[in-house]
Parts: C-alpha cells; structure tokens; sequence
C-alpha cells in the first residue's frame, strides 16, 4: 500500500478546504506522512526542524510587508511622484524605459533589486503616474491608471526573466543546462549564460517600443 503515503496531499487539500490554519494543515500532513512512512516521532520533528533552519532565510522576506507599510504610511509614494513630476519632458514611457535597462542589467549581474512588492508598488508606479499625468497635462482616465499599472508590473516580470540567464551560476541556467545534457547536449553554462544576452537586448529593445507607444497614446489622448 505505497499509495497510503500520499496521504498528506489528501490532508493539504482538506485543511485548504475547510479553510483550515494553514502551518498547522502542513505540519500535520508532514507528521501524518512520517508516521504512515514508517519513522517514528522523533525523527520527523528533526526533519521538520532541519528543514525550517535550511530555510529559514525565507522569514526575512516577511519583514518587507511592515517595512514597506511603514514607508507607504509616512508618504514615500506621493513623495517619488512630487519629485518625478517635477522633472521636464517626463513621462511614465522614460521612466519605465530607464527601469527596465536598469532591472535587466541587475538580473544580469544576480544583484537582487526589485519585486513587486518592494519596488514597483511602492516606488516604480507611482513615479510612472506622475510621469505620465505630467506628460498628460491632465489626469489619467480609469483605463490609463490600469494600463500604467499593467506596464509597471509587465517590465519588472521582462527584467527579472529575461535577463536572469546571462549569470553563468544562476539556477535557472544550471536548470538549463541538465535539462540539455539529458537531451544528450554537451553545452557549458557560459555558453548558455552569453546566448542569453540577446534575448535580454531583444526584450529591452520591444519594451522600450511597447511603453513609447503607449507614451503616443498618452498624448494622444490629451489632445482630444
């Protein structure tokens, strides 16, 4: 009866369910798991114990959320939109055009910056409305605000995917290059690393045309 040891997708599946504590719902099927497996106690508290210290890194991106909170509640957000505003020739097109050479070349270099969280909500996007109000001369219509925000977030997604394989030791290269030697490709990862500086150019190059076009529609929009 092999199958019994998947026992603990069953008891994730009924704690998501029934809406159930979910560290609790885990650490249960952890546990059911264990048991059923054949180790006793002991041993599966070890298990869950090396597991949480191997992992505990991971707590620390929970502290972004009251940090970031915290900055919000103090204004960082009007403030990054009142100085983005007060530069000529501004618009949401230049800023997301500068942001994404500068995610990508981060990405490229394993420097961690950025996040959805931690850049572009708080900092990126509203630096990109004021850009793109000023640009305006007006403010922007519902449709434009969603635009803004959809842009905002697709050029962090293209810098941090795009670029992240030009690092020869990344582990999506890694991932790359055992998946080609099964295929039976003898391929180095500075082979794959340098290959994928094209695709970071390419992707650069389109968006910058994406979010210049939607500069033209911008201004297009306020002359009507």
């Amino acid at each position: 009866m092999e199958y019994i040891k998947l026992i603990g997708i069953v008891i994730i599946c009924l704690g998501f369910a029934l809406k159930l504590d979910v560290l609790a719902t885990v650490i249960a099927a952890g546990i059911v798991t264990g048991l059923v497996s054949g180790l006793d106690f002991v041993r599966i508290l070890e298990i869950l114990g090396d597991s949480f210290v191997s992992n505990r890194l991971m707590s620390i991106f929970l502290i972004m959320f009251p940090v970031i909170a915290i900055i919000e509640r103090y204004g960082m957000k009007e403030r990054a939109a009142y100085l983005i505003g007060r530069i000529k020739n501004a618009s949401g097109g230049k800023v997301l055009s500068i942001w994404i050479v500068v995610r990508s070349i981060a990405s490229a270099l394993n420097i961690r910056i950025g996040g959805h969280v931690q850049f572009i909500r708080p900092l990126i996007l509203p630096m990109t409305e004021a850009a793109a109000r000023k640009s305006k001369g007006s403010d922007l219509t519902e449709a434009e605000q969603e635009r803004v925000k959809g842009l905002s977030a697709a050029t962090e997604n293209f810098g941090n995917f795009f670029a992240q394989n030009c690092f020869p030791t990344s582990a999506s290269v890694v991932l790359i290059q055992s998946g080609m030697a099964v295929a039976g490709y003898d391929v180095g990862l500075s082979d794959i690393a340098s290959s994928a500086i094209y695709v970071m150019i390419i992707s650069i190059v389109l968006t910058i045309i994406q979010v210049y076009l939607f500069d033209l529609k911008i201004k297009k929009g306020a002359k009507k």
